[in-house]
């Protein structure tokens, strides 16, 4: 039934007048929210992934998550620092014109006094006592009235500066708090990310010389990819379950024009006859590159495997989904709706590699497919 409520909203929204294109997107954007509530349940189902074999891998596990996590925090860190010092640039910026019109105002408050002060101190009297011509009594009347006003104004004006510097004052301060605060966790953060890269690193020799020979090196390979393609497969199976399957995002006529995800060197090309990466690409980058969606859909999985580390997979409709592995971090979560060219994560070796680089896959019904006919030639 949702599949067809789905369906049915989309129809509309194509063929409905552009009174009733309105609702009738909103009711379909709320169908497609709906659609990502399941897939991020679907993930919590789904999170236990490892399926370590003994302490090593498990721990190996566990450290690269909490790697990705403090990377995720130092990034969200450093925009919020970014941020900081902008508005803190601007509110510089702010009180120093505040400055400046308040010396202007004083500066012109001083030349009325000074004027006033020459009038004497009983202007009005003066007035009335020289008994000159009527017209020419009202219209110095008129004069000191205006006078006194401007004086008013200029005072009023003063005590607006006066109250708005306080305020960028105490903005400023609050700013320049939150600044220290955020430097004194990134700073821990920094620290944390040393310990736990060095414990990465003990982990992954660990790993490496529990193999007598490259014979066995290159089964427990394969044995990984065979793991991650019966998860894979149970990943495949759950989104079928979904009462609403992903929209067509027209995927298909994209076919050898998709930008690459990430800029880079292939080290490994598809049908590798060893290892996980059999099933697709390898393209050489350095850690922290930016990783961008090929093309327009939905997360539905942002989780570490064995084997591909943090590994996640956009389901674009048409039964056609890109996986990109060894993440180090994940910029999306799993249900969330990503363009073409968005982030969705940044360049790693997570899953134990010993360089940093992207694996990129192209499934098409459950079934690897060569990604270099997919993405565009250089």
């Amino acid at each position: 039934m949702r599949t067809a409520l789905v369906l049915g909203a989309l129809l509309v929204i194509v063929y409905s007048p552009a009174g009733l294109a309105q609702s009738d997107e909103q009711a379909t954007r709320q169908q497609l929210d709906a659609l990502g509530q399941e897939i991020e349940s679907l993930t919590q189902r789904l999170s236990t992934t490892g399926e370590a074999r003994d302490s090593a891998e498990r721990e190996l596990r566990e450290v690269e998550t909490e790697l990705a996590d403090t990377h995720q925090r130092l990034d969200a860190l450093q925009a919020e620092r970014r941020q900081l010092d902008d508005e803190m640039n601007q509110l510089r910026q702010h009180r120093d014109r505040l400055e400046d019109e308040q010396a202007s105002q004083y500066a012109a408050l001083s030349q009325q006094l000074a004027a006033l002060y020459r009038l004497g101190p009983t202007p009005q009297l003066k007035l009335l006592l020289n008994q000159g011509d009527p017209a020419e009594l009202d219209r110095m009347q008129a004069y000191l009235n205006r006078f006194t006003q401007a004086r008013n104004e200029r005072l009023a004006d003063i005590a607006r500066l006066d109250t708005a510097l306080a305020d960028t004052e105490q903005a400023l301060n609050e700013r320049q708090t939150r600044l220290a605060s955020v430097t004194t966790e990134l700073d821990a953060q920094r620290v944390r990310l040393a310990e736990r890269s060095s414990d990465r690193r003990n982990v992954v020799a660990t790993l490496d010389d529990r193999y007598g020979s490259e014979a066995d090196r290159l089964a427990d390979l394969n044995d990984n990819r065979e793991q991650a393609e019966r998860k894979l497969r149970e990943i495949q199976e759950e989104l079928a379950r979904l009462d609403a399957p992903t929209p067509s995002t027209q995927i298909t006529r994209t076919q050898g024009d998709l930008p690459w995800p990430v800029q880079g060197a292939i080290t490994t090309t598809f049908n590798r006859r060893d290892g996980v990466h059999y099933n697709g690409i390898v393209i050489q980058a350095s850690a922290g590159t930016q990783v961008n969606a090929v093309h327009t859909g939905r997360v539905v999985f942002a989780d570490w495997m064995r084997g591909f580390g943090n590994l996640l997979i956009i389901d674009h409709g048409d039964q056609i989904m890109t996986l990109y592995a060894h993440l180090q971090q994940f910029s999306v979560r799993p249900g969330q709706q990503v363009s073409r060219g968005d982030e969705i994560g940044r360049v790693g070796d997570s899953g134990g590699q010993s360089s940093n680089a992207l694996y990129f896959e192209v499934r098409q019904s459950g079934k690897p497919i060569n990604p270099q006919r997919w993405i565009a030639r250089r």
